[in-house]
């Protein structure tokens, strides 16, 4: 980190160490900047040297990025794995191993992961930084930590101390203030056929992360909000969705909306959270499974097991580019091809998530793993009533290296152990696919009153 930084990074901890309401102690809060990076990952490597210290140096985009085609990001190294894990290999890798990924190997005799170079890519904005460090001592998780208060536009705990803290850090990951682009959602059957369940116009922003706010954002405040417009396939076209997520989920709690063409209305949906099939996914994956969690928390019991060196799919450039790795190169049968996938090795935050007495879900226990450096990428294990492993899920990972910031984590990956079936929400290979940096839109674009207006057939 570069001197003027370190320092800007020691007075603020100190600054707002005093804080009465701290949720970590002053000694605590001046490791962030030394020891600890402001977003709360550790700065130094690994003992065996396979995880680097993080240096704060930028991605430069290859020679083949094209700046008319953002949202197509080809792989800036072109490395060669150092090594391939497979079935007859796996047990000396699974101490770096997922239970779930032990379980793919275990299932399917052809599944591989590839591993590579480690790359700590995270790059912030001054802006998230500075409230990163704020929200060491000042945000806070009240209402069973169900709610956020005294929360700036930053990583909201840097140094986590519960499970609910590490959900909360990986839910309001930092992307990009407002995005817009082009994604399709596949299904392939146990069979191994290729679906197209959505071809989809997706917009989205966080008011949360407005670089122009300079005061704790209101419980109220929406972390995310986004808008998915359907043209494809046949039987969705005309369909909307726009959904707001926000720092209280629970009370008056998330909202969701949507717009049916045959009905030519608009309706609030609540029922499209928590372990209801994602209507895409051809029931492989709950609502509550994108991104491995999303949603509100009060189902589960949520505990911090600690920290753990895993593969997870990281810098994961394929996924954008359609010179590489196009729709029918990428999906293979029961599992994405592993030609099109880099894993590499990185410290997660674990979190047990148990289903708390009187509530319901199809995944009563999980195990989630979660990246210190994004927070938002990372893999998770769904198991079923029995104990047994039923779901893994993926949060593919790549940086935003044409802006110079910014994280893509968005192309959510469920595998259903139980039929060979999975199901990726967003893949962007392909000519207009991707996702780029958008102008802001007006308020009125994320109300139900706009997708009325425009839901016409």
């Amino acid at each position: 980190m570069k001197s003027n930084l370190h320092a800007s990074v020691v007075l603020l901890a100190m600054t707002f160490a005093s804080s009465v309401l701290a949720a970590v102690s002053a000694e605590e809060a001046r490791q962030l900047g030394t020891t600890l990076l402001p977003w709360g990952a550790e700065k130094a490597g690994n003992k065996e040297g396979t995880i680097p210290e993080y240096v704060d140096e930028r991605v430069k985009p290859p020679a083949n990025y094209d700046p008319k085609q953002p949202g197509h990001l080809p792989d800036p190294w072109n490395e060669k794995p150092l090594y391939s894990i497979t079935a007859q290999n796996v047990a000396q890798y699974a101490n770096r191993l997922s239970e779930g990924h032990i379980a793919m190997f275990k299932k399917y005799p052809d599944y591989r992961m590839d591993i590579y170079k480690t790359h700590r890519t995270a790059q912030y904005p001054k802006y998230v930084i500075d409230n990163s460090l704020k929200n060491a001592t000042s945000c806070k998780a009240v209402n069973d930590e169900l709610r956020l208060e005294g929360c700036y536009g930053g990583i909201p705990f840097p140094i986590p101390k519960t499970g609910n803290q590490v959900i909360w850090n990986h839910e309001l990951h930092y992307g990009m203030p407002t995005g817009t682009g082009e994604g399709r959602g596949y299904l392939v059957s146990s069979e191994g056929k290729l679906i197209l369940t959505a071809e989809q116009t997706l917009n989205g922003d966080s008011l949360y992360y407005d670089p122009n706010r300079t005061t704790p954002a209101d419980p109220q405040t929406a972390f995310v909000r986004f808008r998915v417009d359907y043209s494809g396939p046949a039987r969705k076209s005309g369909e909307k969705l726009l959904g707001i997520q926000s720092l209280d989920p629970v009370t008056p709690g998330n909202r969701i909306w949507q717009y049916l063409p045959g009905q030519r209305r608009i309706k609030l949906a609540p029922d499209l959270a928590y372990d209801t099939p994602n209507p895409t996914s051809g029931g492989v994956s709950t609502m509550d499974e994108g991104l491995v969690f999303f949603g509100a928390q009060d189902r589960y019991d949520m505990k911090l097991l600690g920290k753990k060196e895993i593969y997870i799919q990281y810098n994961n450039f394929r996924i954008t580019d359609p010179n590489t790795c196009p729709a029918e190169k990428y999906f293979t049968k029961n599992f994405v091809n592993p030609d099109c996938v880099r894993w590499e090795l990185h410290r997660t935050f674990v979190v047990e998530a148990r289903l708390k007495p009187g509530f319901r879900h199809v995944l009563p226990r999980r195990i989630m793993y979660f990246d210190e450096d994004v927070w938002g990428p990372g893999t998770g294990v769904g198991y079923d009533a029995s104990g047994s492993i039923f779901r893994v899920d993926e949060a593919p990972y790549f940086p935003y290296y044409n802006l110079g910031y910014g994280h893509a984590v968005s192309a959510a990956i469920t595998m259903d152990l139980n039929t060979g079936a999975y199901y990726q929400s967003t893949f962007y290979a392909y000519p207009g696919g991707g996702i780029v940096e958008g102008k802001k839109k007006p308020d009125t674009f994320y109300s139900p009153e706009s997708l009325a207006g425009e839901g016409i057939r």
